[in-house]
């Protein structure tokens, strides 16, 4: 008996390499990837699959994900404490594992997981699935991930020491400018407390650089957004909107800074507020 299934299993080595191959890969140990992550800074994870589930191993360790609507990606932070590890699973089916480790200073804020990375499937994977790469998945979802990454910001508690202008009782705020992808994504609150509805003629922001001489002056560049979400036309009276804006990176010297201004259609109200290079330069 034992001869029969040496003999057996050596045929279907012979006659089926590609099954062997599997098999010892199913045997062989994976080595995890470490990802690492802490409390001041948010580690953005972009699957190329909505996630369905997202554990973590150990409570000082956060994964945060919509968990009413699938998005493709998710938010890890990390207060001190021994090593973890976090479970991904993405709407397919696909298994993504790593250890997680906290770390005082992150060289990494955003991992874009492609499909190769999984460590299985919870299901059968069907033998004409061809994966996208991670390539091919960024291009064609730029405007989604601007989209879904506007709206977890949106959705976030604002953090404290916002920078803001008060004029004839309209105040501009931006609450946080995060980094993400060589992008700007400025989230920003408009308050009208005044009697009267605003009409908005332009949201801007542009670098001013004062020119040095006998007459002082200061030139401005306006810089284009690659995306906006929910800038209205019109803020009610007594209310108040909260915008993200997205912007191509940029860093500033120390004699130049970025100026946000809010102009009313038809009317004369007019915000101007000025950030400084060092909250352009050190964002979250």
């Amino acid at each position: 008996m034992k001869t029969y299934i040496i003999i057996s299993t050596v045929f279907i080595c012979m006659f089926l390499p590609q099954l062997c191959s599997a098999q010892d890969a199913i045997r062989t140990p994976q080595a995890l990837d470490t990802i690492y992550a802490n409390d001041t800074k948010n580690v953005a994870l972009f699957f190329p699959e909505p996630i369905r589930q997202g554990i973590t191993g150990s409570a000082h360790f956060v994964f945060t994900y919509n968990r009413e609507k699938e998005h493709y990606f998710g938010l890890l932070q990390a207060t001190p404490g021994k090593d973890s590890n976090l479970l991904v699973i993405n709407r397919d089916g696909s298994v993504f594992s790593y250890i997680v480790s906290y770390k005082e200073k992150l060289s990494k804020l955003n991992y874009f997981i492609p499909i190769s990375s999984s460590i299985g499937n919870e299901k059968p994977i069907p033998r004409d699935f061809i994966p996208a790469t991670s390539k091919e998945i960024n291009n064609e979802n730029k405007a989604y991930y601007h989209q879904e990454l506007s709206s977890h910001l949106l959705e976030r508690k604002p953090r404290r020491g916002k920078t803001k202008k008060r004029r004839q009782n309209i105040v501009l705020g931006v609450e946080a400018i995060v980094y993400n992808q060589n992008e700007f994504y400025f989230v920003i609150k408009i308050d009208n407390k005044s009697t009267l509805d605003y009409d908005i003629n332009f949201l801007k922001l542009s670098i001013a650089t004062k020119q040095k001489g006998k007459r002082k002056s200061v030139q401005r560049l306006y810089k284009e957004p690659i995306f906006t979400k929910h800038l209205p036309s019109k803020i009610i009276k007594g209310e108040s909107v909260r915008l993200v804006y997205v912007l191509p990176k940029f860093s500033l010297s120390s004699n130049r800074r970025a100026i946000l201004e809010l102009n009313e259609k038809d009317g004369e109200r007019h915000v101007e507020m000025r950030i400084s290079h060092r909250l352009i330069n050190n964002p979250h």
